[in-house]
């Protein structure tokens, strides 16, 4: 436990040195010192001697070692499947993607297996700590689960966890996309600049989550911020969940595309729904910012934006705003695949794990077992 508070101190914080992690993570500079050690040989980490600046020997710096492992990070959506292999420090070593919409379960994991065979082959020989595979959730609601095309229909009745291990012969990890985005943008991206954010994932449906201080709040069985299926026009159109009017089937890339109308004119035609979307968010969770990510494309983002300019009133219409109450993402369209390798590498190596992104109670025990 004590080796893996100290890299994940490290990982966290790095450039540091002994004396600082000994403060944080409550240990005694010897026992930093002997765990370092052992990081050290086994090569998880590297030390650097910073320069003299007066009397006396200069510290030794400790940052992680990009070589020292690597996970994959995998993406199925109903617009298809994404991979990417990434390093320990969060580079993007390599990525591919397969155009499978709706694959069904065979399918995507005959894919995910020579997608996962292609990019262990970019660092052959290398240490492969694991695979993160992010897909949209909720999981384990009978009603809402794989069911119609904002989710992987036919995929709830599948050991994810089992068929990951198997395709890809490495310690297996399954999150929501909307939770490993969240986590991706809150380590690479704008979310670092923020200790409360609300991540609003816009993808063939609509969901989100909300994060302090880096940790995903993710209610008692893992699926708060589902916000897709929250009705926001009565006795509007059907939604595959049973309800009528329900927000995705209006703010939703597979609303866009069903409507089939340029990025403006839809923006313009759903402005009501998105700013009670919005206004509810903020009302509910107080947060400093949301931010606009998932599988957006960039013009529909801007045009999005555009729209909250003028927001109705609510908690977050705020005089002392540090930042808008509607930014983009910056984390770049690999932040999912960013967040599910980050969901890996801290399943094997952080004693956080359990306590930030993974749910909690026996949730997804069905399909993550």
């Amino acid at each position: 436990y004590n080796r893996r508070i100290v890299l994940e101190a490290i990982r966290a914080n790095g450039p540091t040195t002994r004396g600082r992690i000994a403060d944080e993570v409550g240990l005694t500079v010897q026992t930093v010192s002997t765990i370092i050690r052992e990081l050290a040989e086994q090569g998880y980490i590297l030390s650097e001697k910073e320069e003299p600046r007066g009397r006396g020997l200069p510290p030794t710096t400790l940052r992680i070692n990009p070589e020292g492992g690597y996970a994959i990070g995998i993406h199925v959506s109903p617009l298809g499947i994404d991979a990417a292999l990434v390093d320990l420090a969060g580079a993007v070593i390599g990525s591919t993607r397969r155009d499978a919409a709706q694959a069904t379960p065979d399918e995507g994991f005959t894919l995910i297996r020579a997608m996962v065979a292609e990019l262990r082959a970019l660092r052959p020989g290398a240490r492969m700590l694991g695979a993160g595979l992010a897909l949209p959730g909720p999981f384990d609601v009978d009603s809402m689960s794989f069911v119609g095309p904002t989710t992987m229909a036919g995929w709830g009745n599948v050991l994810l966890r089992e068929r990951l291990a198997e395709v890809s012969g490495l310690p297996a990890f399954i999150e929501t996309d909307m939770a490993a985005a969240a986590h991706g943008e809150s380590l690479y991206g704008r979310g670092a600049d923020f200790s409360d954010f609300y991540y609003l994932f816009l993808g063939a449906g609509l969901g989100g989550i909300m994060v302090h201080e880096g940790v995903a709040q993710r209610g008692a069985w893992g699926n708060a911020g589902e916000i897709g299926h929250i009705p926001v026009v009565p006795d509007g159109e059907p939604c595959p969940c049973g309800n009528r009017g329900c927000l995705e089937r209006y703010v939703s890339l597979d609303a866009f595309a069903r409507q089939g109308l340029d990025a403006a004119r839809w923006v313009a035609g759903i402005r009501p729904q998105l700013h009670a979307a919005l206004t509810t968010i903020e009302n509910l969770f107080d947060p400093e910012t949301i931010i606009l990510g998932g599988l957006v494309p960039p013009r529909l983002a801007a045009e999005l934006t555009a729209a909250a300019v003028e927001l109705p009133n609510s908690v977050s219409a705020r005089r002392d705003r540090k930042a808008p109450r509607l930014v983009v993402a910056t984390g770049g369209p690999d932040t999912v695949l960013l967040g599910a390798a980050a969901l890996a590498v801290a399943g094997v190596l952080s004693p956080r794990f359990g306590q930030l992104f993974t749910p909690g109670r026996d949730q997804m025990k069905g399909i993550a077992a």
